[in-house]
């Protein structure tokens, strides 16, 4: 019967089971909750040593703000990168490409603050203006931020990625705009996509692994895999296991 099925439809519409290459962890959007960023990468250690395998992980962005340990962190993604257990690949998430914005210029200020932008400012001890509106405190804060960032900090905010492919999934921060070639994309629609990706019965050829959009619990579809479960608010951080065909959601929580 499942045959005789199968054999009605196309080949583009015959389902199969989604493959990855190597064993992957994917870890939703972190904001300043170090605290559950350090759990969560001892239970991936842990666990990846269970698969014996050297595992890749996926960051999907948005690391600084509305949490309070933004500079910690990156410190913590600094360390991964250094360490010899497992390969890294970090993506930039809207929070990041934001704060770049702002030390490109200090006008950007007042956007970023509505993102939770003090939080980050004061992890490296800088005061956010009490005016919004005032441009000079704008441009001392960007002054402040600009001497207070490590050297260290700005490479890795700077190198860090708009996507990342693997078999049959592609990992993006945000989401990608449906029926539009992936080498037609760029940052507006991996960063900043929201509705058009997440109404989407089917965005593109691949298996979709994004942050951005924080619900309760963690999309697991056929085609979408959203792992922002509002970390910096609700004390979970949620990851994904992938290796080969088994699919395996992780969380941490404080």
């Amino acid at each position: 019967m499942l045959a005789a099925l199968k054999s009605l439809l196309k080949p583009s519409e015959q389902v199969r089971s989604s493959v990855i290459g190597r064993l992957t962890y994917a870890i939703g959007d972190i904001h300043g909750r170090d605290d559950l960023f350090a759990r969560m990468v001892e239970r991936i250690r842990g666990d990846s040593e269970l698969q014996g395998e050297r595992p890749v992980i996926v960051l999907l962005g948005d690391y600084i703000d509305r949490g309070a340990s933004s500079r910690e962190v990156l410190d913590r993604i600094l360390d991964l990168e250094r360490s010899d257990w497992c390969d890294l690949v970090v993506l930039l998430g809207n929070h990041e490409e934001t704060l770049l914005n702002f030390l490109a210029d200090p006008l950007c200020g007042p956007a970023w603050v509505e993102y939770g932008a003090a939080a980050t400012l004061a992890s490296y001890g800088v005061h956010t203006p009490a005016m919004r509106t005032d441009p000079d405190a704008w441009e001392q804060a960007r002054d402040d931020l600009a001497a207070a960032l490590p050297k260290a900090h700005l490479d890795l905010l700077r190198r860090m990625r708009l996507s990342h492919r693997d078999g049959d999934y592609f990992f993006v921060h945000a989401g990608v705009r449906p029926d539009v070639p992936l080498e037609a994309q760029g940052a507006e629609d991996f960063l900043w996509i929201r509705g058009a990706f997440l109404q989407a019965k089917r965005a593109c050829d691949y298996v979709v692994v994004h942050g951005h959009t924080p619900a309760e619990a963690p999309a697991n579809d056929r085609w979408r895999i959203g792992l922002d479960t509002g970390a910096y608010a609700t004390g979970t951080l949620t990851a994904m296991r992938l290796k080969g065909e088994a699919r395996l959601l992780m969380d941490v929580r404080l």
